[in-house]
């Protein structure tokens, strides 16, 4: 089995003390000594998220919240390529965390939440602020879950038309379309790039409107369909960049 993570800050100024041990506490601690439960001599695994990491050899659990690890050597893990963005239009209810939990899990690279036409959710003032940052712990807690060193960006909520100047940057851009009548391609035989940007849309459970599906197609992504089943909103996401992950060769 593969060694848990714990985040710390920033691993680039995480220097261990005069007799090579750091001490891992807070939340994060308490988390390894009472709920892990871990002992002398296990390992674990220390990342800020950001792709640096170092496996540590636990010296010493102290009361409910101290970890004391002997602090290995600290190694970067190289971006992936391609790069696989998925713009997640806003479900109801915590289907939005599902997503992102799923879509962590799955090896996405970056999570844009996306104010559509169609959306029965609206992000505003103090909820909006509260639902975003719950998509943000969802993504550290299931990196950490998945044994992420990289865990995804969660950007801001964005319009219609930001997500089309996101499109308009990237080397291959797609909109899932759930009407298999539609002038849309199977994202299974799409061309891909080796590198660069992908990004995904997925639109909510009312559909891409025509005007959305209009305004993607002059920044020039394309409409895809998945298969002969819809899937939800919430699951779509993870699905197709589990296709993506596997035709681009980073799960190979």
């Amino acid at each position: 089995m593969t060694a848990p993570v714990f985040v710390v800050d920033d691993l680039r100024r995480t220097e261990p003390g005069p007799d090579g041990t750091f001490v891992l506490d807070g939340p994060e601690g308490r988390h390894a000594v009472s709920v892990k439960r871990l002992r002398t001599g296990e390992t674990v695994v220390l990342t800020d998220g950001g792709g640096r990491w170092a496996e540590c050899v636990v010296r010493a659990a102290e009361g409910k919240d101290r970890l004391v690890v002997e602090l290995g050597a600290r190694q970067e893990e190289p971006p992936p390529a391609p790069r696989i963005t998925v713009v997640q239009a806003l479900p109801k209810g915590d289907r939005g965390e599902v997503a992102v939990e799923t879509m962590t899990e799955t090896g996405v690279d970056a999570i844009v939440p996306w104010q559509a036409s169609r959306c029965i959710t609206q992000w505003r003032g103090e909820r909006g602020a509260k639902s975003l940052a719950k998509w943000r712990s969802t993504a550290r807690e299931s990196g950490k879950q998945s044994r992420r060193t990289r865990f995804p960006e969660v950007a801001d909520a964005m319009s219609t038309k930001q997500v089309a100047a996101l499109l308009a940057e990237a080397d291959f851009g797609a909109v899932l379309h759930e009407d298999r009548t539609y002038r849309s391609g199977a994202l299974a035989s799409a061309a891909l790039p080796s590198a660069g940007e992908i990004v995904l849309v997925v639109g909510p459970e009312g559909g891409v409107s025509p005007e959305e599906l209009a305004a993607f197609a002059d920044a020039g992504a394309g409409a895809y369909r998945l298969g002969r089943s819809v899937l939800r909103t919430s699951t779509a996401g993870t699905v197709a960049a589990g296709l993506l992950l596997a035709r681009t060769g980073r799960w190979g």
